[in-house]
């Protein structure tokens, strides 16, 4: 993996940048939609090639327990599985067996759960993980790691921290042996820490130690206050080396991306967009919009009038709330278009406003206009 530094904004530490994977380039700050399953929900690849994305996530604990690595292996891996032919960063799964606090037990070994879909049982270890998303075909696959919740005592988080560094150290050294063996993929770890300012610090240290190609941001988006979320983002990226890309996972939000960018973050993802597409609520530059509401009854104009998408050139609110009532699956499609295309364009934005120097400016006017709910 190449990553190069484009351009810098000088009243901030957003940055432009363009990183060199095996199925293309990836300009930098990118928007990363979620295709957990193998799939952006109600979106073909077609949908998000004219979009213009370089680059999605998919998920290694969902795509493990089903279709299962047999099938993977057999369709020479998820690209060709998927009919994608640009790059996919993968989720080491870590996250979804946290979620699933009940059904999972954390030892130094690994993670041993049971299935979601099925009660089986299985292992995830930093190794089997790693092996994983190589049978996956991941361009750029994450470590395995624990993260604890917002609310944690010291004692939770440190714990979580040092299984997550003992676990990072075991997963280089099986990346670098399916390095040699041939695999083209990049391994990113993952600062945890909780919020704890010290442990986050030591937990920084010990990912530059590792000297892995990237670097993720995790724990965070996790039930905190804004307030909570910004310093510790702050806190955190300030520590990470300039020459490596950042990737925070789990942000997807207008106002959560333009955070992360003005911090110098190269990379975001989250299930957000499409999610609330699903739901009738869509993205305007005045803010999101829910589609279910009666006003929008008789409302002919489009979902945002300065959107070039397709949707907003075709259809109008009032259509789309005519199918989100009667429960059409076009809605899901059109909305999630719209969301996604929203953002893509914003951090199209973002990055000729930090090419041209005036992020911060940029960053500001659009929040000004920018409000939870439009009217």
């Amino acid at each position: 993996m190449f990553f190069n530094i484009v351009s810098k904004d000088t009243n901030s530490s957003a940055r432009t940048g363009i990183m060199r994977l095996p199925h293309g380039e990836v300009s930098t700050p990118v928007f990363m939609p979620v295709g957990t399953a193998g799939t952006v929900k109600a979106l073909t690849v077609e949908d998000l090639r004219e979009i213009g994305f370089q680059i999605i996530l998919s998920n290694t604990y969902h795509l493990y327990l089903r279709p299962g690595m047999e099938v993977m292996a057999s369709a020479g891996g998820l690209h060709r599985f998927m009919a994608w032919d640009r790059n996919i960063l993968t989720d080491s799964g870590g996250y979804q067996v946290f979620s699933l606090s009940n059904l999972r037990k954390i030892a130094p070994e690994g993670v041993r759960f049971q299935s979601h879909i099925d009660g089986s049982r299985h292992l995830f270890t930093p190794e089997n993980v790693v092996e994983t998303q190589c049978i996956i075909g991941s361009d750029i696959q994450m470590q395995l790691d624990v993260c604890s919740a917002w609310g944690a005592d010291r004692k939770e988080a440190e714990k979580a921290l040092d299984l997550t560094t003992q676990w990072m150290g075991r997963a280089v050294q099986t990346w670098e042996q399916k390095r040699e063996e041939g695999y083209q993929g990049s391994l990113f770890n993952i600062v945890q820490g909780n919020f704890f300012p010290d442990l986050r610090k030591r937990s920084v240290e010990a990912c530059i130690a590792a000297s892995t190609p990237g670097i993720a941001i995790g724990g965070l988006s996790v039930g905190e206050p804004h307030s909570a979320f910004t310093e510790t983002l702050a806190l955190t990226a300030a520590l990470l080396p300039h020459e490596k890309p950042r990737y925070l996972m789990g942000i997807g939000t207008p106002e959560y991306i333009l955070e992360a960018i003005e911090n110098g973050i190269d990379m975001f993802d989250c299930v957000v967009p499409t999610r609330e597409g699903r739901n009738g609520r869509v993205y305007t530059r005045q803010g999101p919009v829910a589609l279910k509401k009666n006003d929008r009854r008789m409302d002919f104009m489009p979902i945002d009038k300065e959107c070039a998408c397709k949707v907003c050139r075709q259809y109008s609110r009032a259509y789309l709330r005519h199918l989100f009532k009667n429960q059409e699956i076009l809605c899901s499609m059109l909305a999630s278009y719209h969301n996604l295309h929203f953002l893509h364009q914003l951090v199209l934005d973002a990055r000729c406003a930090i090419d041209e120097n005036r992020f911060t400016e940029f960053r500001r006017n659009f929040l000004s206009g920018y409000k939870k709910e439009a009217e």
